[in-house]
């Protein structure tokens, strides 16, 4: 035991060695505490599991922090069928001791298992439906929803108590006794199950509980009464033998009573049974017919996530197969580089090829694999040299006869097909320049700058970029 305010080991003594406080309220606090904890595990070994509640909770009461008495809170708790009650003591357990606590095992059986979660989630939805099924009195479906219930979690005690409750209402004492019963094997002295079986043994033997404490009667107005199944059967004690009159008057007064036995307590329990049959026979039906309801509703849903995934497919199949899809740009792709092994020399029939592929919308709408692009750039940097070359050398021409607007295109072919002609560049902007589109041999001139610095061409493009800003300002 710890001293409340420094944490120090206390000692036999009524206050602290350490920081000297007075710890003897505090001493008989826990000692009450764990007095009750123990009080609650004797409870729990002979399963008085409503006992054990009691007495760990007023263990808790004077000692919050008492994580054993928390820890077997839960696990009584779990016994019950009180899944959430259980799992909120061991949680509040494991924040008070985050290490060496055996509340993180108990929590990590439910929460690791998704098929108990998943268990423990229906079996509270379907005890809550079957709760509001009993307050609109639909008390063959709240039969039903209860008798799921039990099958998921058979040991979920307010379960079966409110199944006996509703086999009470409906006067079935036999289905109410068997369910009190189980209940009284998980827990042997709850409170309410022990209230309900006192009333249905005195429904199923009216006579057991009737102690002689009133005038006795004559031996000759004496009787025996006897159950057997839901039939009173009534004989008499001691039949005298009589003669004449007597034994006439007897034997009719016994024919009376007889068919009066057979028109108000026999006749009544043959149609209570029949009903009895009738109304287990609708409960099949009922839930063969929810069982049949849940299974089309999961095939429809089957259906649709199909039908959706099918859409999904075609429309994945069209892009591939349409004009602009995967296919068109695959071909052409291997059109080019089959070109290029044929005859290397050949780079305009390559670089046909190549134009023809869309690269904005591929970039924007169509996927492409790794190897497709490290192949589409493994063609372009093997002819990009020598086509740029080429173009270079028809734009060039055309510029040096003015022909500005028609050497746009190929100067801009010839940089794009090979990065490291700065001429291309810098003869592109200042065609830019010369057709007006002035914003474009800004850009042109400014990479020339970023380029190739150093160079005569970025010396001359500063000069020509100034020229046009402040011609722009």
């Amino acid at each position: 035991m710890n001293c409340y305010k420094c944490g120090c080991e206390l000692s036999g003594h009524d206050f602290c060695t350490s920081c000297g406080a007075d710890v003897s309220l505090y001493k008989k606090i826990i000692y009450i505490s764990n007095r009750f904890f123990n009080d609650g595990l004797e409870k729990a070994n002979v399963r008085d599991l409503t006992g054990a509640i009691a007495s760990l909770r007023q263990s808790l009461k004077f000692n919050k922090n008492n994580v054993e008495a928390r820890n077997l809170l839960g696990l009584v708790y779990f016994e019950t069928g009180e899944v959430v009650a259980a799992l909120s003591e061991w949680v509040i357990s494991k924040n008070m001791r985050p290490k060496k606590n055996i509340a993180d095992d108990y929590i990590s059986m439910i929460q690791t298992n998704p098929t108990r979660l998943d268990t423990i989630n229906q079996t509270i939805k379907k005890y809550n439906q079957a709760l509001t099924y009993c307050h609109q009195d639909s008390l063959d479906l709240a039969v039903i929803q209860l008798k799921k219930v039990l099958s998921l979690n058979p040991r979920f005690i307010r379960a079966h108590q409110l199944l006996a409750l509703l086999y009470i209402n409906g006067e079935e004492w036999e289905k109410a006794k068997r369910e009190l019963t189980k209940c009284m094997q998980i827990d042997s002295n709850n409170t309410m199950t022990l209230r309900y079986l006192r009333e249905v043994d005195e429904m199923l033997l009216p006579e057991e509980g009737m102690k002689s404490g009133g005038k006795k009667k004559s031996r000759s107005n004496e009787v025996m009464k006897y159950q057997s199944g839901n039939e009173t059967i009534i004989q008499p004690a001691n039949v005298r033998e009589g003669k004449g009159v007597g034994s006439l008057l007897n034997l009719g007064i016994g024919l009376v009573i007889g068919i009066a036995i057979a028109m108000f307590l026999i006749l009544p329990a043959r149609i209570q049974t029949e009903k009895a049959g009738i109304n287990d026979e609708l409960r099949n039906v009922s839930e063969q017919s929810d069982a049949k309801s849940a299974t089309i509703d999961e095939l429809e849903q089957q259906l649709s996530s199909v039908r959706e995934e099918n859409e999904t497919l075609q429309q994945d199949l069209q892009a591939y197969m349409g004009k602009d899809g995967n296919l068109e740009y695959y071909d052409l792709l291997t059109k080019a580089a089959d070109a290029y092994l044929t005859d290397s020399s050949d780079v305009m029939t390559v670089a046909d090829y190549l134009e023809e592929i869309d690269v904005t919308r591929q970039e924007e709408q169509i996927e492409i694999s790794e190897s497709y692009e490290k192949l589409y750039n493994t063609l372009l940097a093997l002819i990009g040299p020598t086509l740029g070359d080429s173009y270079y050398d028809t734009a060039y021409e055309q510029y040096t006869h003015v022909n500005h607007q028609e050497a746009i295109p190929n100067f801009e072919k010839a940089f794009k097909y090979d990065a490291s002609n700065g001429d291309a560049l810098y003869y592109l902007a200042d065609a830019y320049r010369s057709v007006g589109r002035t914003e474009d041999a800004k850009e042109a001139y400014r990479q020339v700058i970023e380029l190739f610095p150093g160079t005569l061409k970025a010396t001359k493009s500063i000069t020509y970029l100034e020229e046009l800003e402040n011609a722009s300002q």
